[in-house]
């Protein structure tokens, strides 16, 4: 924003500057101009008064004598003839019968005066010819042509145009500072705000934006600040909450759970199926506060990585993908089912840590076995694709509906048949992924598999290899 309001006061600028400047050179050039025409004006009139005066007295000595001291004194040649075209003097190497003098004698012994037209530049280089008839009235005695040299007057003109220039490079280098320190007293606060902004959308403290700029934008802060305290204070209030509730139910659990195992010896037989359900629960709700803190610690992961920076964070895919299959295949096997894997060679970089990916790859593997059902075929797949490492689970269990899918990543929903057959769950696996993969910029993406069967694919920006090869070196900070 500031480098576009600073171009749009630059242009500005610029506009003000030539509107000032471009008139003044023009006027600074016409009037040197003007003052050489005018200097040369008064020399052909003083030729020619001595011209006439020649004429009426037969004597041209004064006028011939005139003529060549201010050759040589000037350095500008000219040419003085009488009405019947005969030289009374020519200087300088000019003569009356070049073609070009011979013009401008023609015409002022017609009683018309030559001046030359246009105004000088900087550039202007040569000579300009003036031609001035003799005499009073319409008598007219003579002609007298002046060839005058402009470079003097250029070079004025020159040193006029480079003070200008000069004092116009000067305001609009002031204007350009006073440019710059204005857009970032009025720039500064809002980066600043969106700063904050930014901390706040992603679920942790903004800094306290600092009051500065115009009024209306300290008031604006000083707002800012106010709700961000307020909303802040509300999130983590409600991050306590979910982690010191899960926290403080552990203790009742675990003695809820010792003295339901204590008064099993004491049940009679007919209780067993009672005793067998409440186990069941304790156990559901003890996997039900570990996954709330993983979702909690993910989202608040996923928040802090928004606004910082943890670009060094790599991994090899392809050697995590391995590590989880060899923790997974005996899993698979006791529940009936098939656990392949296929990856590319390593490494396949992917931008997380090993944690990370391997907690993502943890909650695919263990829906696809609980879900997919006994006799089911698994396949792990570890590919490159283009900027993206992907991470692929694929089973020809059951699958999801359409309407399914749109849901899976819901927290707590569970697809109707899961809770049918009994199959244990939370809901909040695929919640917790999809917040992993959020905070690195990759997603979690689910399809059908054909006709039956579901694809969940892990895409994550890839990530530079780190020269470990096939030993899989990770680095990035733990979860």
């Amino acid at each position: 924003m500031r480098t576009r309001v600073q171009a749009a006061l630059l242009l500005f600028v610029v506009i003000a500057v030539a509107a000032f400047a471009v008139p003044l050179l023009l006027f600074t050039a016409s009037d040197r101009t003007q003052q050489l025409v005018l200097a040369r004006s008064a020399d052909l009139d003083r030729f020619a008064s001595l011209m006439d005066q020649a004429a009426a007295t037969g004597d041209t000595s004064a006028v011939a004598a005139e003529a060549r001291r201010y050759t040589q004194l000037y350095g500008e040649p000219l040419v003085v003839i009488d009405t019947h075209r005969s030289p009374v003097v020519q200087t300088g190497g000019m003569r009356a019968a070049d073609p070009a003098v011979a013009r401008l004698l023609d015409a002022a012994l017609r009683n018309q005066a030559e001046r030359p037209g246009g105004a000088l530049r900087p550039w202007s280089r040569g000579s300009r010819m003036f031609a001035e008839p003799a005499g009073t009235g319409t008598r007219v005695s003579g002609a007298v042509v002046l060839r005058a040299s402009v470079d003097i007057a250029a070079d004025d003109i020159t040193r006029r145009w480079a003070l200008v220039l000069a004092g116009t490079a000067l305001v609009a280098v002031a204007c350009t500072v006073l440019a710059r320190a204005a857009t970032g007293w009025v720039v500064s606060p809002l980066r600043r705000l969106d700063r904050a902004v930014g901390q706040l959308a992603a679920g942790l403290p903004p800094e306290q934006t600092r009051a500065g700029g115009p009024p209306e934008l300290r008031q604006l802060a000083t707002g800012f600040n106010r709700m961000a305290r307020t909303v802040t204070a509300a999130l983590e209030q409600q991050r306590r909450l979910v982690a010191d509730t899960s926290h403080q139910m552990r203790n009742p659990m675990a003695a809820l759970r010792l003295r339901v195992d204590a008064l099993h010896t004491h049940l009679p037989a007919s209780a067993d199926r009672t005793y067998r359900g409440v186990t069941t629960e304790l156990d559901r709700l003890e996997t039900l506060l570990d996954d709330m803190l993983a979702l909690a610690t993910a989202e608040h992961r996923a928040g802090e990585l928004t606004v910082t920076d943890d670009s060094d964070a790599h991994c090899d895919a392809a050697t995590v993908a391995a590590d989880q299959h060899r923790l997974w295949e005996p899993v698979a096997q006791q529940a009936g089912a098939r656990l392949l894997l296929r990856t590319a060679p390593p490494p396949v970089p992917a931008a997380c840590t090993d944690r990370e990916l391997a907690q993502i790859t943890d909650i695919l593997l263990d829906n696809a076995i609980k879900y997919a059902g006994p006799g089911a075929e698994i396949t792990l797949t570890c590919t490159a694709e283009g900027p993206f490492t992907v991470l692929t689970v694929t089973d020809d269990g059951p699958g999801l509906g359409t309407e399914e899918l749109a849901l899976a990543t819901t927290r707590f929903w569970r697809s109707g048949r899961q809770h049918h057959d009994g199959t244990a769950g939370t809901g909040l696996g695929l919640a917790i992924a999809e917040q992993l993969l959020a905070g690195r910029g990759g997603r979690l993406e689910l399809a059908a598999a054909g006709a039956r069967g579901l694809r969940a694919r892990v895409v994550v920006p890839r990530g530079v290899d780190s020269g470990g090869g096939g030993g899989g070196a990770c680095d990035g900070g733990a979860w």
